[in-house]
């Protein structure tokens, strides 16, 4: 496969905006506009920042207020020592972190039924994690889902998507002083299925977050998540894995507002697209403010691009409104499938198959082992291999 053989569309755009890159103007970004009354967004036409990149027809049922027609059926596995259930919205942990930045979440947080709330007391750590499987037949729902974990508590919570189902969903991560929150969310639903969601999470002090987001199946699978800091020594790692097929839409949406002292967030995303109109897209947005001193903050995108036809969208925003802090940086890249590796391989004896296995697999590795969770990563890198052996038409649109 030649340079030529491969059309690799991609757009790249960093942008540093700060005080020291204005000159006469004061540098300060405008506030991130948040509220939870949907008509205060207007109705998207997809020439909104927020929605530009989004495929308007297929997710415009969801702009306005709509009946739900399904219903999540979700099954726990879990800890005696880790309370779950469905509650109220009126529930005094729902909203805790959640900031609606667009009309779909605002929709959602108005007009979901109940809430799915799982507490992890103070104190208590879980050694096994809390898997959640939420199914959803056919049809349009709304969901909300709250996960708190108390103060000096650790524990891991996997939420499994399945179904033909379509949801626009908020998820509420709250954890607490000298907490650990692994939260890991895989999306492998079937074809026709579209799943907007917006994560919020609110850090305490010197809390950690691990933010894992899986891509797989689904005809749209639009993430947003945000992270909060309310004190010093916060720590947040996001990492997200997707793998396009034909068809497929897989956007990520990150935004990390650092506004206390001493906190730390890490991004690390990986996307893989293979087939006619795959897509992905990653909007990484980090704002330092200027009471966040001491600050460290990187993010990082790689888009592996394997056949014609694909596009790759990457756009990175750092806003830094102080001079004092330890560090900050961001990086992009989108390239085709590495010929010279795969010809490497294949001098050795290495099929084609199995060479572009391997290199696929080891660019996911880093994400994938990272999880923690030894089942899950079997199945994750399981599902890549089955997809690359499938063509890319694995759980995509035909």
């Amino acid at each position: 496969m030649s340079a030529t053989d491969t059309a690799v569309a991609a757009t790249t755009g960093p942008q540093l905006v700060g005080s020291h890159s204005h000159g006469g103007m004061t540098g300060s970004p405008p506030e991130r506009f948040t509220s939870r009354n949907a008509d205060d967004f207007a109705v998207p036409t997809g020439r909104e920042e927020e929605w530009r990149f989004t495929p308007i027809r297929v997710v415009r049922e969801f702009f306005n207020p709509i009946t739900a027609s399904t219903a999540i059926e979700a099954t726990v596995v879990a800890d005696p020592a880790v309370r779950h259930g469905a509650e109220p919205m009126s529930d005094p942990r729902v909203g805790r972190a959640l900031q609606p930045a667009d009309r779909v979440s605002a929709l959602a947080f108005n007009h979901s039924a109940q809430a799915f709330v799982v507490v992890v007391p103070a104190s208590t750590e879980v050694d096994e994690p809390v898997v959640i499987d939420a199914r959803t037949p056919a049809g349009t729902t709304y969901a909300h889902l709250v996960v708190e974990v108390g103060a000096f508590a650790r524990a891991t919570v996997v939420v499994n998507y399945s179904g033909a189902g379509s949801i626009a969903e908020n998820v509420e991560l709250i954890v607490g002083d000298g907490a650990k929150l692994s939260f890991i969310s895989v999306h492998n639903n079937d074809a026709s299925a579209v799943h907007l969601a917006a994560h919020s999470a609110l850090l305490g002090r010197d809390s950690t977050l691990s933010h894992s987001v899986i891509s797989l199946g689904g005809r749209v699978v639009r993430v947003a998540p945000t992270v909060r800091y309310t004190a010093p020594g916060g720590s947040a790692e996001l990492r997200g894995l997707a793998f396009a097929g034909s068809g497929q839409h897989h956007e990520a949406r990150l935004y990390i507002d650092h506004s206390t002292p001493d906190c730390v967030s890490n991004v690390l995303y990986k996307n893989a697209l293979q087939g006619a109109s795959a897509r992905t897209v990653w909007i990484g947005d980090v704002r330092i403010r200027p009471a966040a001193t001491g600050t460290e903050t990187f993010e990082l995108n790689r888009n592996l691009v394997l056949t014609d036809g694909a596009r790759a969208d990457s756009v990175p925003n750092l806003e830094i409104e102080t001079g004092e802090i330890t560090g900050a940086g961001h990086a992009s890249a989108t390239g085709r499938f590495d010929d010279l590796q795969l010809f490497y391989l294949q001098a050795r004896g290495i099929p084609e198959a199995e060479a572009r296995r391997l290199v696929v697999r080891g660019f996911f590795a880093d994400i994938v082992d990272r999880l923690g969770v030894d089942e899950l990563q079997e199945s994750l890198m399981s599902s890549i291999e089955d997809r690359l052996g499938l063509g890319g038409t694995s759980g995509t649109q035909q």
